[in-house]
Order: C-alpha cells, then structure tokens, then sequence
C-alpha cells in the first residue's frame, strides 16, 4: 500500500492534551520514512483469511478530498478485491477503524476539526455498500512563520552585506507558506526542500536545515512556524580541472568559463558553463561539478567531464518543404581538419528548387569566448519564373552568450538573376552585424516570451543594369509566444525591412526582399511576393509582414498534437509608404516533436484566390 501523504512528507504528527499539534521532520537531510501509520496498516488476517467478500465504497466528501480517501483509506484500497482475502469480519474492522483513518488523512491538508462517519447498507442484491460521510470544518492557516538563517549568511546579514541581504530576500519572496496561506502537509515539506535547494543554489552548497517546527492549534486553526537553516560556508571556485580529453584542445573549455579562482559560486554560473560547452559541438557529454565540501569552500575545485564526439561526422538525409520541394542533402563534419583548433562544416542541398553548397571553418573559442570564421556558399534558386546565383565569402567573428548570438562579418557577394526579359549582374562588398536575442521557455518548442533578430549592413554595390554606389540594409523580426489560459496559446510575429541607397544604385538581389512562404506569408508561394517591373518579379527594397495564430493541443491525452489558426498580411515594395499588402489565412496541425514543430498548414491567399499545403520544420528566428 502507497505510504499516505502524512508521511510522504517525512514529518510525525502528535497531539497534546490542549489540543494542539506539532510538525517536526524525521530527519533534516529531507529522507522520508518508509513505513506507513498504524492507523493506515494493511489488515493482518486479511492475506489468510479462507472467505472472500466484496463491497462498494461511498464517500460524501468535498471534491478536493475524495480522491485522497478514496486512494488512501484502507477501504478503497481492498474494495471489491478478491485477491487481498477480506472477510466479513476484516470488512466490520476496516469500517470500524475508517472514521479515525479519514481523520488523520484530511489532517495532513489542514483540516483538524474534521467529523467522519460510516453508514453501512446492502443494495437489493445483497452486496455491502459502506458510506463514508466526512464534515471538514474550518481550515487551519499559517498565522505565523520565522525564517532564522545562522552561518556565514548570518555574518553577512549583520554586516550589512548587499548581497546577503538581497539572499536572504529572496528565500522569504519565495517561502510557500506565507500568513493566510492553508496549512498542508505537502506544502510544508515542499517549502523546506525548496528554500535549502534555493540556498544551495545561490552560494552555499552545504547549507542544511537546523531545525523545523509547524506547530498547530486545532481550538483555533492556526499554524506557527519556526525554521531555522544553517547556510554553512559561503563557496568561491578555485582550479578548474579537465577529465576526458584525448583529440581536442583543452583551451576550447578554458576559454567558455566566465569565471577564474575567487568567483563567488552560484548553481547557475555552472550549468550556463556546462550549457555552453554542450553547444561546443566538440562533445556528446558535459558534467560539471564542484566539490561541496566546506572544508575546500574558499576554493572548491571545479571538474569538468567530458565524452567527446567523434573526429569526423557524416550525414545524409531527405526532405521535402513547400518553399523549395523535395531534396537529398549531405553534411560532413571534421572537428580538428588539419590539426587546427578549428571546426570544417560542409553541406550539400540538392533538390527541385533549389541546389546549394555551405562551407564554414570556424575556429574553437578565444579569449572572450569570440570565435572567428570563415564561410562560402554558392547556391541557385528557381522561384516565382526567375533563376538566382549567388556566391558568398564572409569572414568574422562571433559570439554566443546564453540568450544573445551576435555575427559580425564582412562578406563580399556575386548576384546573378535571369528572369525572361533581363539578365541582371551584380556584386557587392558590406560589413555587416547580426543579432539574435532569445528569452522564451524552450529553444526548441516555445510557448511564452520573446524573439527578435536584427540585421544591420554598409557597403557598395557593382552592377551591369543601374548606378554604382553604396547602400545600407536593415532587417528586424520579432516574435512573441503567451500561454492564453487553460492549454490555449498565442503566437504574433512582425518584419520589416529595408535598403537605403540613391534609387539609380543598382542592389544585389539577394539583398532586396520578397514575402511570401511558409515563415512569410502563408497562401503564397515562396518568394512569389514582390516587385512586378515589365511584367516580371523582382525583389523590393523594403519589406512589412506579420502574423497571428492561435493554437491549442488536439485532446488532453495527445498533448503534443495542436491545431491551429492563422491569418498573415504583407508585401515587399520599393517604397516604404506604398507597402501593398495581401493577406492569407487558413488552419493548421503541430506536432511538437523533440527536435522541434513540425507544421502543416493549409491557407488561402486572398489575393490569387488559391488555396496552397505549406509543409515546414523547425522555429525562424
């Protein structure tokens, strides 16, 4: 039998002769008790007992309790069971002993005046019916609780020290069982657990409860809580040691600490350096750990563990997506090429519209965890009746922190496109500034907070169709994801572009912009949204789009199916006040898969009047 939630808590409970009751733990170390209370024992005789009789329970309770009983109580445990050998005689114990069962069950979410009876009966075939009838009365609240902090923390509070201060703040912002709140079992036992953790967390791994007291007056239903919590040394970190490299520098890891020998430790100083050397991509397993031994807190050791990946990476895969068709790609991998400290990343996409090549050589981390690279691709993309060639070189540096990824670069780019009546050449060199800004729940499958990426470029253009001469380039996007009460959710987005130059200055077309596809406006096709010139499309120099959806999972028992709704607007167009925008709308289906949303969505495009399937993977920053 499950041990009921009075000792799930690991806590005693003992009443005095003035009616009063008081909480203390088994233990302090948060160990619980495995044996369940007298009152909840299984029946002795039960198992041997020659004669089997079966019975229905009844419980006239309040909602919040019924499921308590029924899963606690002695009498629902053994209803209508054969196997457990109850007989008449056992039965007439069990009912005899549910009154004072059910007493001390509802104790434990606060209840200490509660009045339970049983009515016994038999339905027309015979079968015993047993009645439950529990009356709570009125709930016991927190009239008074302490919170006493003695150790170092302690030392720092009566210094006046800031820092100790705003720790100890904290710990009482976040204490559950504040005045008025009701007095349960489970959430004594969870604001204890939760404030030492909490303690450990922000600078004292060795912090340990002292003591802890709920005292109970069941005459008038209060709860006095006295808790006192040692918080032990303060720790800061000293050497970091490497275990597990064999191909690779240990300077990659040396370089993504944010901390030396003297840095005060926090939990979440350790996990953003673990989280950070997981996205290395040099290792399929990270730990890192200190030493929580107080005699070492001046200078706890930090270690570092790790499985590293292989030396090479390949691999292949197929796919498909409304904006470009099906294709066949190919990734390799090379995590030392030539004995550099570097990373060689090469991808091949081959498909219906589009066929490109991506290489990057990007070295491991530096000082200041920037790392430096450089990249090329080459690519040919068939879309809305025109052919586009564009070759790329870009050389920089970069930097990841844990919610904001900056690029910054120079790139020199050779654009070519070929529609039915022009042939347009075009080179251009830019210096350039990318940013992403993450605040959201997951990376992965968001459901509340915000994105926003930003794009800032200089340069000068060469073409074979207009003026020379420079330009300037700006692109934002933003997103937001809010949980829309119970399993509803929100989804809005906004784009805007533009390019700043004379307007005879001939720009690349892969620096204009065109809408239009699965993460532009849906009901279109991809990039077919645009600049209409002599009857053909081109790319504008300045873009507006947004989004709307809403979304909710299918049923309670596939949570990770949605439908949704949608509705996009925008346009590209070379001037900023004559945006002519368009619209789609239409429904959809999200699997949020462990890799990320797979969606499909079908959609109306209000302005072709066509319905259009978009088929995609994966979240666009």
């Amino acid at each position: 039998m499950p041990a009921p939630p009075l000792l799930a808590a690991g806590l005693a409970l003992s009443i005095s002769l003035s009616g009063c009751a008081i909480f203390k733990p088994d233990s302090d170390d948060g160990s619980k008790p495995e044996s369940p209370p007298a009152a909840a024992a299984a029946p002795a005789a039960a198992a041997s007992a020659p004669a089997f009789v079966a019975y229905r329970l009844e419980i006239e309770a309040p909602d919040d309790l019924k499921a308590l009983l029924t899963t606690y109580l002695d009498l629902g445990r053994f209803q209508s069971s054969t196997q457990e050998g109850i007989t008449r005689a056992e039965l007439d114990r069990l009912a005899a002993a549910a009154p004072a069962q059910a007493r001390t069950l509802v104790e434990t979410e606060g209840y200490f005046n509660a009045e339970a009876t049983v009515e016994r009966s038999e339905t027309p075939e015979g079968l015993p019916v047993i009645k439950l009838v529990l009356q709570v009365g009125p709930r016991t609240r927190v009239d008074h609780w302490d919170l006493q902090i003695e150790g170092e923390l302690k030392k720092g509070l009566d210094a006046k020290d800031p820092a100790a201060r705003e720790t100890l703040e904290r710990l009482e912002d976040q204490w559950p069982l504040k005045l008025g709140r009701p007095f349960r079992q489970g959430l004594w036992g969870e604001a204890k657990n939760e404030t030492v953790a909490r303690l450990r967390a922000d600078g004292y791994p060795a912090a340990q409860w002292k003591s802890t007291e709920a005292r109970v007056d069941a005459s008038t239903q209060k709860a006095s809580i006295t808790a006192v919590l040692d918080s032990g040394p303060l720790f800061h970190l000293g050497e970091l040691r490497i275990e597990g490299l064999q191909r690779y520098d240990e300077g990659a890891i040396r370089n993504l600490a944010d901390f030396g020998p003297g840095t005060p430790y926090t939990e979440k100083r350790i996990l953003d350096f673990q989280e950070r050397l997981g996205k290395l991509g040099l290792f399929e397993g990270v730990s890192v750990e200190i030493d929580p031994d107080p005699a070492v807190a001046a200078a706890t050791p930090v270690t570092v563990r790790v499985r590293e990946q292989t030396l090479q990476q390949a691999t292949f895969g197929i796919g498909y997506s409304d904006n470009t068709g099906g294709r066949f790609t190919f990734e390799h991998r090379h995590r030392r090429p030539f004995g550099f400290n570097a990373q060689l990343h090469n991808k091949f996409e081959l498909g219906r519209d589009l066929r490109s090549w991506d290489a990057d050589l990007t070295s491991n981390p530096t000082d200041g965890q920037y790392r430096n690279l450089i990249a090329t691709s080459i690519s040919r993309l068939d879309s809305a009746g025109a052919i586009t060639l564009n070759s790329r070189v870009r050389v920089g540096r970069s930097l990841d922190t844990e919610h904001i990824e900056r690029l910054i670069f120079v790139e020199v780019l050779d654009s070519k496109l070929t529609n039915d009546t022009a042939e347009q050449d075009s080179r251009a060199v830019s210096q350039n500034y990318n940013w992403v800004w993450r605040d959201v729940d997951s990376i992965l499958l968001p459901t509340k907070g915000l994105t926003a990426s930003i794009q800032a470029a200089g340069g000068y253009a060469i073409n074979n169709f207009a003026s020379n001469g420079p330009f300037g380039r700006t692109y934002g996007r933003l997103t937001g994801y809010w949980p829309l009460g119970q399993r509803w959710y929100g989804q809005a987005r906004v784009e805007a572009g533009g390019v700043f130059a004379k307007p005879d200055v001939g720009i690349p077309d892969a620096l204009l912009f065109r809408a239009g596809g699965d993460d532009s406006v849906r009901g279109y096709a991809y990039r077919s949204l645009g600049v209409i010139k002599d009857g053909e499309l081109y790319g504008g120099r300045f873009l507006l789009t947004s989004s709307i959806e809403l979304a909710r999972p299918i049923s309670p028992r596939m949570p990770s199916l949605w439908w949704a709704v949608f509705a996009d607007g925008g346009n590209a167009s070379d001037t900023w006040g004559h945006v002519n925008s368009v619209y789609g709308y239409g429904v959809g289906l999200r699997w949020r898969s462990p890799v990320g949303p797979l969606r499909i969505d079908y959609a109306h495009g209000q302005a072709v009047d066509e319905n259009r399937l978009h088929l995609s993977v994966g979240i666009a920053f």
